[in-house]
């Protein structure tokens, strides 16, 4: 149905911070967002974002991207059934992503993961914060490098030297390839990249 291939990049945290961040920018389309206020993971944040990243030495920035296989992106006769492929899509391969980032959080204590994009812990619409509760897996969530403002067209195509891709209007709405980047933030001095 579709393959992964991965890109990763270091780069010194701060000049991540310093380079690839505009808060004020970005808020705006989290704010345009239905999961604005309504999603743990995303804004507005309970905690200061600018603390949030300091202390960091090393970004660990990693693009994995989804190629959905051409038989895919043919059974998609209309863009909701290719909106609802690339979810499902996007789902599976964040449950491996995301495991191994928080596996890379205890193997280096004192280390951050960023996921790439919203949460998919709860099913969509269920999370306890639209009912003033707290999160249900606060060991498990973690914010999106978008959610504190990070420029992550800027991220691809710079550090990773990938385009995003876009679904056509009219298309199956399956794009040639889906974009995820995901962050690790670490004390640790740089590495080569890999993961």
């Amino acid at each position: 149905m579709y393959r992964t291939e991965e890109t990763a990049a270091t780069i010194p945290a701060g000049e991540y911070v310093a380079r690839y961040r505009n808060a004020e920018k970005f808020i705006v389309f989290c704010q345009a967002c239905s999961r604005y206020g309504a999603c743990w993971a995303c804004p507005p944040h309970g905690f200061d974002a600018d603390e949030y990243l300091s202390g960091y030495r090393t970004a660990l920035i990693i693009g994995t991207r989804i190629i959905p296989e051409p038989s895919a992106r043919a059974e998609c006769a209309t863009p909701e059934q290719g909106r609802q492929a690339g979810q499902r899509m996007i789902v599976e391969v964040r449950r491996t992503l995301d495991a191994r980032l928080l596996e890379l959080e205890r193997k280096y204590p004192g280390s951050r993961a960023f996921y790439a994009g919203t949460c998919h812990l709860c099913p969509e619409g269920t999370c306890a914060r639209s009912e003033g509760r707290p999160c249900r897996y606060p060991d498990r969530i973690r914010p999106s490098l978008e959610s504190l403002g990070f420029d992550i067209g800027k991220t691809a195509s710079e550090l990773l030297g990938i385009e995003l891709k876009w679904s056509e209007p009219g298309s199956s709405g399956l794009p040639e390839y889906f974009t995820l980047v995901s962050g690790f933030f670490s004390s640790r001095p740089a590495n080569d990249g890999s993961w």
